[in-house]
């Protein structure tokens, strides 16, 4: 009983894990015009200003953390994939697919990232 009891609970903090959409606020200010930051999981652009994207920081070649900001590029440094911040598609490397795009919304100056 104890392990079914065990497993039960294990698989029930699992799928509560599974079923939280991560998310982060930024001030909009602390993202530089023509570039972006990298914050947990997202990437917070601002191609030109007062346009800001977001897309996922895990890179969609082998799901590796991208974590290199340089100007409008962004690099997952596992295998040198390179992408533009300005609508996430491939310009280097061996990924085929262009970073997965997050939801973002601005208020009041702050910026909200969650999953789509």
């Amino acid at each position: 009983m104890f392990l079914l009891g065990t497993a039960t609970t294990f698989a029930g903090a699992f799928l509560a894990a599974c079923g939280s959409n991560p998310s982060v606020e930024v001030a909009a200010t602390e993202v530089p015009v023509g570039s972006a930051v990298i914050i947990d999981s997202f990437i917070i652009a601002q191609p030109t200003e007062g346009n800001f994207l977001a897309y996922s920081s895990t890179c969609p070649h082998q799901n590796n953390p991208i974590t290199e900001v340089e100007g409008e590029i962004v690099r997952c440094t596992a295998h040198n994939s390179e992408f533009s911040i300005v609508d996430g598609a491939v310009l280097a490397g061996p990924s085929r697919d262009p970073l997965i795009p997050s939801q973002l919304t601005e208020s009041g100056g702050t910026l909200s990232v969650t999953r789509k």
